[in-house]
């Protein structure tokens, strides 16, 4: 008997019970099965069965209508002993959809809401095989509980602080009532696909059975009345038949196959008579075995020793159901070398498991470190929006983190899990409680805003333009200052509050402009005047030439501003009119009072306090510095008082305190003239 028939006579004991119990349920988990709550008495903390129910049901013994999610049922397999090569080699799997499994997404599921998972859900159920999604279904629906038992819990700190008792507490989710109907609709469908999968595979098993009797029967055809082409045509069809025959129940696999192996090596023996036909399909074989050999080879090579096994087992599978045996002289040394790469893997999956208690020892101290980055976090809660953002991000990088890393040991499981659940479940209260006062801030802040959208519609239309101005400046300041509203107002009384400023200042730029435009044609005006005034001759009478200089004058007056970038013509007018006064011998005082006028009257077309306020300020600051003056100069003649009058520097400062009180005297007639302004 060849070795690769010995490696296969021990019988491998892997439980079928998958397809017998797969209408059994557990209690629920959490989506990292390596973190999953072992102990029953803890089903109550993990199924979602609020508090205020639990009481209602034992004080009132009423029953209530989908107030827990539907139950989770278990159909793991138990894991094969990887010390026992040939039942690891061996099992055949009756889930025909592993690659599947592997090549559908998983999405972040923690990162979805309750109406995405759902839709999710809802995809996976309608779009991939029932056997194919239970890692992603339950993952989905760890994640679905989770966020529902923190809306439920929120929902119960408010009904208590809202003065409700525990017992009248009731929180009812049509979410879950849906997420319920898929689970259920889930496990219907994956119990209907195991229950029929058990016939599949007693079926198979007949088919399989018969087929080694038709092999029996053909050893008996070669050499008889049927050529040794159509004898060898009935073979290949019937290693064809199979190939496609399908899995059979896991605890009858080594006998059939054995067997099956036994009468195909028979066929061969006979068909010594023919050696074309035998040769030709040995050299067959041995070129698939050597092929099937590079690709063991290559898989000891591989880094993840489970991938590597799960892909060994389909090679054996391989080399054992669609690859027939080689010439004798071979079957030996290529066995050999097949069992060489096949050690090679399991040995490093022997040395795996051997490591494995290291390994989760490692994985627990990460977690509790990331645990303890939690309950740090939530021990130091922050106090803005900003931080919260931030401390949110770093508490769902963590959690990332804490699903990634793996198992632990079975006898820390549940106390880690039920540590990582209380630091997160710390952190959610304190981030709820922060928003729920952030909400509450909001709408104080909606209803401040909302008061500056009034003023600023009921003074758009405002005809005092300078009052406004400095009203909408300052309710424009006040708004960036209020901080935020809710999301749902924010821009609609934005859009509010834009419209009425824009109502008002495009009014205000249409009036300037229209102003400006005024202004423009005073200036043209004013530049006739200047010439006209440049080429003026007096008559050499000092009062018609004076009654002419004025009514220039109150025409200059009467046309009204210029811009204000032009308004050196003012300058350029003044001067004219001092080389006009000069010739007329006017004196300094009636010269520069009649000008005055020209700038009192300019002052009065600005209609601004503003503008006559700085005016008064700048004539009694004036009057003020020339007194100090004329004070400081006499002080100084204090010191003269022995010098005779008639010496220079004594003339000098006589002369500077006359001259500084006929400006004086100048100065205080301006202020009296721009008095009469009030």
């Amino acid at each position: 008997m060849s070795e690769e028939k010995k490696a296969s006579d021990k019988d491998e004991k892997i439980d079928n019970d998958k397809a017998q119990n797969s209408s059994q349920i557990e209690s629920q988990q959490p989506s990292d099965n390596s973190e999953t709550p072992a102990n029953p008495s803890e089903q109550q903390d993990e199924a979602l069965v609020t508090e205020s129910i639990d009481v209602i049901q034992s004080a009132k013994n009423e029953e209530h209508d989908d107030e827990e999610f539907v139950a989770e049922e278990s159909d793991e397999d138990e894991e094969t002993d990887p010390n026992d090569l040939d039942a690891a080699l061996n099992e055949d799997s009756e889930d025909e959809s592993t690659s599947e499994r592997h090549n559908i997404p998983k999405k972040e599921y923690d990162s979805l809401s309750k109406e995405e998972l759902i839709k999710e859900f809802k995809y996976l159920l309608n779009n991939h095989k029932i056997q194919a999604i239970k890692e992603h279904v339950t993952e989905l629906r760890a994640a679905f509980i989770s966020q529902f038992e923190e809306e439920q819990e929120e929902a119960k700190e408010k009904f208590l602080e809202e003065g409700g008792n525990i017992i009248d507490f009731r929180y009812y989710s049509p979410l879950k009532k849906e997420f319920n109907s898929l689970y259920f609709e889930y496990r219907e469908k994956r119990n209907n696909y195991y229950k029929n999968l058990k016939k599949d595979l007693n079926a198979n098993l007949e088919t399989r059975n018969a087929l080694i009797e038709e092999l029996k029967e053909l050893k008996n055809e070669v050499g008889g009345e049927d050529s040794i082409n159509t004898t060898f045509e009935k073979f290949k069809d019937i290693q064809e038949r199979w190939r496609n025959a399908g899995n059979i129940p896991r605890d009858r696999y080594n006998l059939v196959w054995n067997n099956y192996h036994h009468h195909i090596e028979n066929f061969y023996d006979f068909l010594h008579l023919n050696r074309e036909f035998r040769d030709k399909d040995f050299k067959e074989n041995l070129d698939k075995k050597l092929k099937l050999i590079e690709q063991a080879e290559e898989l000891a090579k591989e880094p993840d020793v489970n991938r590597a096994f799960k892909e060994l087992q389909m090679l054996h599978k391989i080399w054992k159901e669609e690859v027939g045996p080689v010439s004798k002289e071979y079957r030996e040394e290529i066995w050999e070398k097949f069992s060489a790469a096949t050690r090679k893997i399991h040995d490093a999956r022997q040395e795996y498991f051997k490591n494995i208690d290291k390994i989760y020892e490692e994985n627990l101290e990460k977690k509790q470190e990331v645990i303890a980055k939690i309950e740090d976090i939530a021990a130091n809660p922050a106090t803005a929006h900003s931080g919260w953002q931030k401390q949110m991000k770093e508490v769902n990088t963590l959690r990332e983190e804490f699903f990634k890393i793996g198992k632990v040991p079975k006898k820390d499981n549940e106390p880690t899990w039920k540590a990582f659940k209380k630091a997160t479940r710390e952190f959610n209260h304190n981030k709820n409680g922060f928003y729920k006062n952030q909400k509450k801030q909001q709408y104080e802040n909606l209803q401040k805003k909302l008061e500056l959208v009034q003023i600023a519609e009921d003074n758009k239309d405002n005809e005092d333009i300078k009052v406004t101005i400095d009203l909408m400046k300052r309710i424009q300041a006040d708004w960036k200052k209020i901080g935020h509203v809710p999301r749902k107002d924010s821009d609609k009384i934005w859009k509010r509050f834009k419209k009425a400023c824009n109502h008002f200042f495009d009014r205000l730029h249409a009036e300037k402009k229209e102003i400006l435009e005024e202004e423009k044609g005073n200036l043209e005006e004013k530049n006739a005047l200047l010439d006209k005034v440049k080429a003026i001759e007096l008559s050499g009478s000092h009062e018609d030439d004076l009654k002419t200089i004025k009514s220039i004058i109150k025409e200059w007056k009467d046309t009204g501003r210029v811009p204000h970038s032009k308004k050196s013509i003012e300058q350029d007018f003044n001067k004219v009119l001092d080389g006009l006064f000069k010739k007329l011998d006017l004196g300094k005082k009636e010269s520069e009072l009649i000008k005055y006028e020209n700038r009192v009257a300019a002052i009065a077309d600005e209609d601004s306090n503003q503008a006559l306020n700085k005016e008064h300020y700048f004539i009694t600051k004036k009057i003020d510095e020339i007194k100090a003056e004329i004070n400081q100069l006499e002080n100084n003649s204090g010191f003269f008082q022995h010098v005779a009058d008639d010496n220079p520097l004594v003339r000098d400062v006589h002369k500077n305190i006359a001259d500084h009180k006929k400006n004086l005297e100048i100065w205080k007639a301006k202020l009296a003239k721009l008095k009469s302004l009030y």
